[in-house]
C-alpha cells in the first residue's frame, strides 16, 4: 500500500509504532504518523489505523512475556532441527518413512519439553486472575447502573 519512494521511511516509522513500550506511546506514534504520511500515502495509513488495534493486543499481556509470545523464534528453532535431521537421509523410500522421522523427532522434542517451563506461568496466571476480577468488576457496575 506504499509507494516505493516511501517504503522505508514507511517501514522505519511502522516499527517504531510497534516497539513503542506501552500503548500510549504507540498511540502517541501512530498520530504522528498519520499526521506526516496521512496525504502521501492514504492507504497504508487506512491500513494501520484499520490493523493497529490487533497488532498492538500484545501490549495487554505484562511485558516480561511479550516477546516470546510475538516472535516464531521457538518455531523457526523447531523447523531447523528437523530441516538438520531430514537432510541426513536425502531421500526417503516413501511418503510413510519421512511421516514417521519427523513424528519421531517431534515426539522426543515433545518429551524434552515436558521437563522444561518455557514461562514462568505463576505470575502470569496471577495477572490474569486480576484482569478477569477487574471485568467482572466493570459488568456488575454496568448491571447496577443500568
Amino acid at each position: 500500500h506504499c509507494s516505493l519512494r516511501y517504503r522505508k521511511e514507511v517501514a522505519e516509522q511502522v516499527k517504531l509504532i510497534l516497539q513503542a513500550p506501552d500503548m500510549q506511546e504507540a498511540r502517541r506514534r501512530l498520530n504522528e504518523f498519520v499526521e506526516v504520511f496521512g496525504s502521501k500515502v492514504p492507504k497504508a495509513v487506512a491500513c494501520l489505523e484499520e490493523a493497529f488495534e490487533d497488532a498492538m493486543a500484545i501490549m495487554a499481556i505484562p511485558a516480561k512475556y511479550r516477546k516470546r509470545f510475538r516472535t516464531t523464534n521457538m518455531q523457526e528453532r523447531l523447523n531447523e532441527e528437523l530441516r538438520r535431521r531430514e537432510r541426513v537421509i536425502r531421500i526417503f523410500p516413501n511418503d510413510d518413512s519421512a511421516h514417521r522421522l519427523l513424528g519421531a523427532m517431534l515426539a522426543e522434542i515433545n518429551e524434552q519439553w515436558q521437563a522444561r517451563r518455557y514461562l514462568d506461568m505463576d505470575e502470569f496466571n496471577e495477572w490474569w486472575e486480576g484482569q478477569q476480577q477487574n471485568t467482572s468488576n466493570v459488568l456488575e457496575l454496568n448491571k447496577k447502573v443500568n
